[in-house]
């Protein structure tokens, strides 16, 4: 059974969305701070995060920051009360995988949680990729430049893959989030862009890059 940590500092929150992931068969930890959550990870070592930005104490930025920091890759959905895109931006380039704005559906949130985990399984038997210096390993969910391990994220290596996939195809951000996310809804097409932004910083010293195509979408090349 995959273990969920909810950090929220709002009881309501924390009961409703427990009730919905212990229906989809998830043990459920919730504490209520920044300090706690950071100890909870330690502890329990959890599948997913749910973490709110608005903490008391150490906030949930500094949380993520700490856990990446750490070289902790434990997907993590950050909570923000305001629908302002700031926020978004800033928990996404510190290493959450996605964002969630309150008040949200539970049944959306379930549906993201499940369908990162889902990402995050490795693909046993699938043979790794090549282009050029830089290779791509599903099974073991490596990514080398020149024989180097690069430290990428879950849903980063996913939307890597994707891409690489079928090198030189144009993908949408709409197609992308619905292939490296899972999502089969629009209207978060600024978390493709940030990650897209983290993986070209972290592969830059190859020869393979990833294109905008203006108006369109990106494409692996090289």
């Amino acid at each position: 059974m995959e273990t969920i940590l909810l950090v929220d500092d709002e009881p309501s929150i924390l009961s409703l969305a427990t009730l919905y992931l212990e229906r989809e068969n998830f043990r459920v930890l919730s504490v209520s701070d920044g300090l706690n959550a950071l100890e909870a990870v330690a502890k329990h070592s959890p599948s997913l995060v749910v973490l709110d930005v608005m903490l008391p104490g150490v906030d949930g930025f500094e949380v993520c920051r700490r856990l990446r920091g750490a070289g902790n890759p434990v997907p993590i959905i950050m909570l923000t009360a305001r629908d302002d895109d700031i926020d978004k931006i800033i928990g996404l380039e510190l290493g959450a995988d996605d964002y969630l704005t309150k008040p949200f559906n539970p049944r959306e949130l379930t549906a993201r949680v499940k369908a990162i985990l889902r990402r995050a399984e490795r693909r046993p038997d699938s043979a790794p990729l090549r282009f050029a210096d830089l290779k791509i390993d599903p099974d073991r969910h490596e990514v080398t430049v020149n024989g180097s391990p690069l430290e990428l994220r879950t849903q980063e290596f996913e939307l890597l893959l994707t891409l690489a996939s079928q090198p030189g195809r144009v993908f949408t951000r709409e197609q992308l989030l619905e292939k490296a996310w899972g999502f089969d809804f629009y209207g978060q097409t600024r978390t493709v862009d940030v990650h897209i932004a983290q993986i070209r910083k972290k592969i830059a010293p190859s020869q393979t890059k990833i294109e905008t195509v203006t108006g369109v979408g990106y494409k692996l090349t090289v």
